[in-house]
């Protein structure tokens, strides 16, 4: 599975912005998508997840409220709305798939950069 994401970059804070995570190769194969991200000094952290059987989602407490997961069927597409951004959102933002029911993930996208000035 390949993973490809778009949608960073610089925004105020109070903004919004919209990461988007197309995958190709594989794709019938995937079972959960999810987004993580690591700023500067810090470990990766887990941001939301989708479940592909039932669309459920799942987000970290520091995003609830503020970020959206979505997924597109048709093109394997998975979204992170972004609003009411913090200095604190910013990172290099990470796409990743899972291709087992155990909640791992084993396909990485290269990142995109969110940056987010007071």
């Amino acid at each position: 599975v390949q993973l490809v994401e778009s949608g960073g970059g610089l925004v105020q804070a109070g903004g919004s912005l919209r990461l988007t995570c197309a995958a190709s190769g594989g794709t019938c194969l995937i079972q959960t998508m999810g987004w993580f991200r690591q700023a500067p000094g810090k470990e990766r952290e887990f941001v939301a997840s989708i479940t592909f059987s039932d669309n459920k989602s799942y987000y970290a407490q520091s995003v609830e409220g503020r970020f959206t997961i979505s997924r597109e069927k048709v093109k394997v597409t998975v979204n992170l709305q972004m609003n009411s951004l913090k200095v604190e959102d910013t990172a290099a933002y990470y796409c990743a798939a899972g291709v087992t029911p155990f909640g791992t993930y084993e396909n990485w996208g290269q990142g995109t950069q969110v940056t987010v000035s007071s």
